[in-house]
């Protein structure tokens, strides 16, 4: 693998195919080793336990579980930002792992989503981010997404041009599937009175048997998105509730078109007006789902009936906004 990031200084995103865990750990140390050679930090995303046996973690590199930070895909660009803008003007390396198995498909869709807008996001920063795939876990749609997402694939140790890279043009994700709802859903149309959105919520939420915090969590994120409806559109905006065996869904819909690409996946700037929300919603739901165009806007809200068991990995980054990144 190339030791340097881009010579224009962007991201250098690869797609890493490997087949065992034994290939994932010695890939992840030599593209360690080859990191602190350059002078380059190092941070580790990975899921939790994947490293845990038969390699110490050198001085000064940092982890995160993504696990647990990373099963909602659109809370770790932030926290990659972070580490990159600490280290400034210098080219850093990020392995960044957010597909493993056992990951349903919306959230492996959210995982492709992912990849495209760290394309975007990082265009301009020195980022050499390498992407795990695990091709004997994960379905074949993961891997084609992950091929097509990369501009370089890194297989059997080296590293080269994707010819099946595809451009997402001005950052959209191709070709979205649409958000279908299941026959049973509760529906209630909104327009200047939020409140029994939010009875609403509330009340399935406590059918699912969510937790009161994990409710009122899913409550909030509700009423986040709502409000855009009443704020962005001259129209109503309509909410459809179901639970499953394991999640409560809130789908909202309504005529509104989100511009930015990368709307949800960072918090904007404190002077700027509006722009919280859907950040919000990310940090509280464990996957929200956007598909929008200039014909409307569905974001489906997912929240777990009960959360995985989760835990970080030591030396693990903090959350931007609590607190400085500590030391590895």
């Amino acid at each position: 693998m190339s030791d340097q990031a881009a010579a224009d200084g962007g991201i250098r995103h690869v797609a890493w195919l490997y087949r065992s865990p034994d290939e994932h750990l010695a890939g992840i140390r030599d593209f360690v080793q080859a990191g602190q050679s350059a002078g380059e930090p190092v941070l580790l995303a990975v899921p939790r336990g994947r490293l845990s046996s038969g390699w110490d973690l050198p001085a000064g590199v940092r982890s995160l579980d993504t696990q647990e930070l990373g099963r909602n895909p659109a809370r770790l660009m932030p926290l990659v930002r972070a580490f990159a803008d600490e280290y400034q003007g210098r080219a850093v390396r990020v392995v960044c792992e957010l597909a493993w198995a056992g990951r349903s498909a919306p959230e492996l869709s959210e995982v492709a989503r992912y990849e495209v807008m760290a394309n975007l996001a990082f265009d301009a920063m020195p980022v050499t981010m390498l992407c795990p795939y695990d091709v004997v876990g994960l379905p074949g749609s993961a891997i084609a997404a992950a091929c097509g997402n990369h501009p370089l694939l890194r297989q059997g140790g080296r590293e080269l041009d994707n010819a099946d890279y595809r451009a997402a043009p001005n950052g959209r994700v191709r070709l979205e599937p649409s958000l279908p709802v299941p026959p049973g859903a509760q529906a209630l149309s909104y327009l200047h009175d939020l409140r029994p959105v939010r009875a609403l919520v509330a009340a399935e939420a406590a059918r699912a048997g969510l937790p009161a915090s994990r409710g009122t969590d899913l409550v909030i994120a509700a009423s986040e998105v709502a409000a855009n409806t009443l704020r962005h559109t001259g129209g109503a905006g309509l909410v459809r509730i179901w639970v499953t065996a394991d999640e409560i869904l809130c789908q909202f819909e309504d005529s509104g078109h989100i511009t930015d690409p990368l709307a949800g996946y960072g918090r904007t700037a404190h002077d700027q007006p509006g722009g919280q929300g859907l950040w919000l919603v990310n940090q509280v739901c464990d996957l929200a789902e956007i598909r929008t165009s200039a014909l409307g806007t569905t974001i489906r809200l997912h929240m777990f009936r009960e959360l995985p068991q989760v835990g970080l990995l030591a030396g693990a980054v903090g959350q931007p906004g609590l607190g400085p990144l500590g030391p590895g």
